[in-house]
């Protein structure tokens, strides 16, 4: 998502709406839903919360709260995580540049700068202890989403810290597992650009994972993707981008093409959070695009059978986050604003 951030100048000028060819469709049926959003008609929006400076990451723990992280353009000592209750954000604790939160039990994986730290013990107001389970060489790439994995392994995506380089660091560029106290770190898939949303389908525990591409290719620029990531795979970053021939010989395909320089960030996998409508839905977080879109999932294979668009009318508009709720609906979290909506239906 900071790749997104650092390129915002270029992606807001090319940012005019929905591409074809690949990209999204808007839906003929959205309709104003509340809170200022278009969306499917049948679905409901209002504010959850404000008061999260760029909001970043979203997960609940197991009491059902929602948590929040916050990552600002620059890391100037003010990013950090926040309780989110009664429409309120609290800051719990400072953190550099998280963009991924994922919560095991009592204790809340943050993935932020070149580092996985846990926090446990929160007593209301403040965690017990703070752990560093996994640091990262300096350098590395952006930190982003986290995944618990069917196999009781973390998986982790970590940015090619570049737009078009063959990186030198073994881990920049890859999607990586590790156990939850941090040993056991390994490579699972290589040669991804930005792998930045994470999220396990309940139904299969395949891993969905959403890839920002190259930008510097002008009129070439792929849009892009949503991918199923499995151990052993290598997705030809930087020679390959979708473009086909001998430069992606033996590329897995991506499971659905999105926009160019849409700066893909959550991804959030349905299941019954919005009704039979939008079960076997992975709602993908557009940041440049100001959008959410939906990828209906064949439910045989995975795959995308089509791509249409979920929410418009985001406050900024910098969707960054999207995660189902504990019971119905889900949250989407907006960049720049810091709110937080919430969807049912």
């Amino acid at each position: 998502m900071r790749r997104a951030l650092a390129l915002l100048t270029v992606a807001l000028l090319v940012a005019t709406g929905c591409s074809s060819g690949g990209g999204s469709q808007v839906g003929g049926d959205l309709v104003a839903i509340g809170a200022g959003l278009q969306g499917p008609s049948g679905t409901t929006a209002r504010v959850y919360a404000t008061g999260v400076p760029a909001v970043s990451a979203l997960a609940f723990d197991d009491q059902g709260r929602l948590w929040a992280a916050s990552a600002a353009y620059d890391d100037k000592g003010d990013d950090g995580i926040y309780l989110v209750q009664g429409g309120k954000a609290t800051k719990v604790t400072a953190a550099h540049t998280p963009l991924g939160l994922l919560w095991i039990g009592d204790t809340l994986f943050v993935a932020q700068k070149e580092a996985v730290v846990t926090y446990s013990g929160f007593d209301g107001t403040a965690f017990g202890s703070a752990t560093t389970v996994l640091t990262l060489p300096s350098g590395v790439g952006e930190v982003n989403g986290l995944a618990l994995g069917a196999d009781g392994r973390i998986r982790l995506g970590i940015s090619a810290p570049c737009d078009s380089c063959t990186p030198t660091n073994a881990l920049s560029g890859t999607v990586v597992s590790f156990a939850p106290d941090g040993t056991g770190l390994q490579v699972e898939a290589s040669g991804i650009r930005a792998p930045v949303g994470l999220a396990v389908r309940p139904a299969t525990g395949a891993l969905y994972v959403t890839m920002n591409q190259r930008d510097d290719l002008g009129a070439s620029t792929p849009g892009d993707w949503l991918s199923v990531v499995s151990t052993g795979q290598k997705w030809g970053f930087p020679a390959c981008y979708g473009q086909g021939g001998t430069a992606c010989q033996g590329v897995p395909a991506p499971v659905a093409v999105l926009d160019p320089h849409a700066a893909v960030s959550g991804v959030a996998l349905l299941t019954d959070q919005l009704g039979s409508s939008f079960r076997d839905v992975a709602l993908v977080a557009e940041w440049a695009k100001g959008v959410v879109l939906a990828v209906h999932l064949d439910p045989a294979d995975g795959h995308a059978a089509r791509v249409d668009t979920f929410l418009t009318g985001i406050k900024s508009p910098e969707p960054v986050a999207a995660v189902p709720g504990t019971g119905a609906g889900v949250v989407v979290g907006d960049w720049s604003s810091g709110t937080i909506y919430l969807v049912t239906a």
